[in-house]
């Protein structure tokens, strides 16, 4: 027998738990399934210093089980598993949990959430677990490396944009680009040209990140054109290759972006099924942030909230 839900919340970072404090609020009862990262990429953040309201800053982790538990003592039921197959074709919302559970919901509300691409290097991700100097975010850690020299690989606006970001805090970035051009739109490559404290490096290629096993020291590059071996100094490695929204399972019924982002309908967390809606980075390639994505949690609830009080 398949279970029927007024509210299903599937992902559980910011964007998620937002959702579910305001659709619990609202009476609708909502259960959210964590996914297969429980708390979403906040989790690989050690300090969040920029969410309002934590004067002293909070860890990722921590911050997830604080909205957590606040989704919680309204009433949302949170439980583990993640959803393997959807079909919205029709007017209930069909969706399985690990394969087997069968769930038919009246609104559904998206919060999968994108993940950051990584180079894949064992060392990188050492450092990324340690929590050492590797980071896919300069807005959110670019402010640690303050007066220190940081590494950025990248070649596309959001790699120039963060190395700009960064340069205004460090006190030298180092680019890498592994080909010979940049990816980036002619104005954002230009940008980063022309700042001082950027050293671009083309056609180079990571080798490993450098660290004494807790923090980060340096970085080791090919220089793919003279096959010559360099080593940089650097506390932070920061990695903007782009990221992947966890989206694929929607594709069938949802209108995407060529990168696989769900469209939503400007201004409102609606999709192109009525009745399912979208909140944070599963729609957003630009901002990607907790507070953002939290916004646009409390937008989704408030909007599925509007749709079963339509259908009444």
């Amino acid at each position: 027998m398949a279970e029927h839900l007024k509210c299903l919340i599937i992902g559980s970072g910011p964007a998620g738990y937002t959702a579910a404090i305001y659709a619990s609020r609202a009476n609708m009862n909502p259960v959210l399934y964590q996914g297969m990262q429980p708390g979403g990429q906040l989790t690989t953040t050690n300090e969040v210093e920029n969410f309002p309201g934590y004067v002293h800053g909070v860890t990722g982790p921590e911050m997830m089980v604080q909205l957590k538990e606040q989704a919680e003592r309204f009433g949302t039921q949170v439980r583990d598993g993640w959803v393997t197959k959807v079909d919205f074709s029709g007017p209930l919302h069909k969706v399985w949990v690990n394969d087997t559970i069968e769930i038919h919901a009246e609104t559904v509300i998206i919060s999968t959430g994108a993940s950051a691409k990584y180079l894949g290097l064992p060392s990188e991700q050492h450092y990324l677990q340690q929590g050492g100097g590797v980071s896919a975010c300069a807005v959110c850690d670019g402010f640690f490396y303050r007066n220190q020299e940081v590494v950025i690989v990248g070649a596309g606006d959001s790699a120039c944009e963060e190395a700009h970001y960064l340069s205004k805090l460090c006190k030298k970035v180092t680019m890498l680009v592994r080909s010979e051009k940049f990816r980036a739109s002619k104005i954002m490559e230009e940008r980063v040209r022309k700042t001082e404290n950027i050293e671009i490096l083309m056609h180079t290629e990571t080798l490993e990140v450098l660290g004494d096993g807790n923090v980060v020291t340096g970085v080791t590059a090919l220089n793919k054109t003279t096959n010559e071996t360099i080593t940089i100094p650097a506390t932070g490695f920061f990695v903007a290759i782009g990221h992947t929204p966890n989206t694929a399972i929607f594709k069938d019924y949802l209108n995407l972006d060529e990168t696989g982002y769900i469209l939503n309908v400007p201004g409102s967390s609606k999709t192109n099924v009525p009745g399912v809606f979208v909140a944070g980075d599963a729609a957003d390639q630009v901002y990607r942030q907790a507070i953002t994505a939290a916004g646009t949690g409390c937008m989704a609830a408030l909007d599925a909230e509007r749709y079963l009080a339509s259908l009444e």
